[in-house]
């Protein structure tokens, strides 16, 4: 048993940096099993498996207690070696002009399913006494997010609930990783409908790859977090420093859809 492949369970991996940490585990020598609620993730399973890996792959929304139960009779009895909890979803444009619905399922998906998945994964790797888990995070969560202010709060969220959760699983040997990235180049945008703000036609995204290899990285070595590029690190030790109306002004700039006029 003690040559047995490690366990990970990756979510959000139809693309972008979900993808990229189930590559990263791939690499590592892990059987994997990838979910997301876009059909696109059984295509990326059959990707990953040309690698020899074992790859399973569920289809479902996690931010339902459906999608939770289908991904977690999906894993079985398998002991979790390494969850990065990476699904989550975007929504740009003025609070206002958000459909109630579509600030729902933001919620649902970022902070209630990602929580729940957390809920039933730790119990499992206290009982045994190891496990790694990395959350993906953002530095959106420690900026006042004009124009995408849902979005940064649910981010806020599961940046604080990763500090957290970690304090209270010290000595446990099962470790929490938090995963800060700034705007990366993936279909993230798209999604959020933002292809039309500052951020959304920047050219200098951060590579999806190079965010998950150091994710993982920091993961592996057990540490509390990262934020990946330069100027994102700059940002984000700004933020303490900053006064929150300037950090709001400032996001505006980036995430304002360009039609708009200072509205609403």
């Amino acid at each position: 048993m003690a040559d047995a492949r490690k366990f990970a369970v990756v979510t959000g991996a139809s693309s972008g940096i979900g993808l990229e940490l189930a590559r990263c585990a791939i690499a590592d020598g892990c059987d994997i099993l990838i979910a997301a609620h876009e059909p696109e993730i059984l295509a990326a399973a059959q990707m990953l498996r040309g690698t020899g890996a074992t790859v399973d792959a569920v289809e479902t929304d996690l931010g339902t207690k459906l999608g939770l139960d289908d991904l977690w009779s999906t894993i079985a009895d398998r002991p979790i070696d390494y969850l990065m909890a990476n699904a989550g979803q975007g929504l740009g444009d003025a609070f206002l002009n958000q459909d109630p619905r579509d600030i729902e399922q933001v919620i649902h998906v970022n902070v209630t399913g990602t929580t729940s998945l957390l809920h039933r994964a730790i119990p499992q790797m206290r009982a045994r006494g190891s496990g790694r888990i990395l959350i993906t995070g953002s530095i959106a969560g420690v900026i006042p997010g004009a124009f995408q202010a849902v979005y940064n709060g649910t981010k806020a969220y599961l940046d604080i609930l990763s500090w957290g959760l970690r304090e209270e699983l010290r000595d446990s040997g099962v470790t929490l990783t938090c995963l800060m990235p700034g705007p990366t180049d993936t279909e993230f945008f798209a999604r959020a409908d933002m292809l039309d703000t500052p951020v959304g036609q920047a050219d200098d995204k951060d590579d999806p790859q190079k965010v998950a290899q150091a994710g993982y990285a920091a993961m592996m070595r057990g540490h509390a977090g990262v934020t990946t590029g330069f100027m994102n690190k700059v940002q984000a030790s700004l933020a303490g420093i900053i006064p929150d109306s300037v950090l709001a002004k400032m996001h505006r700039n980036l995430a304002e859809p360009k039609e708009h006029t200072h509205d609403p």
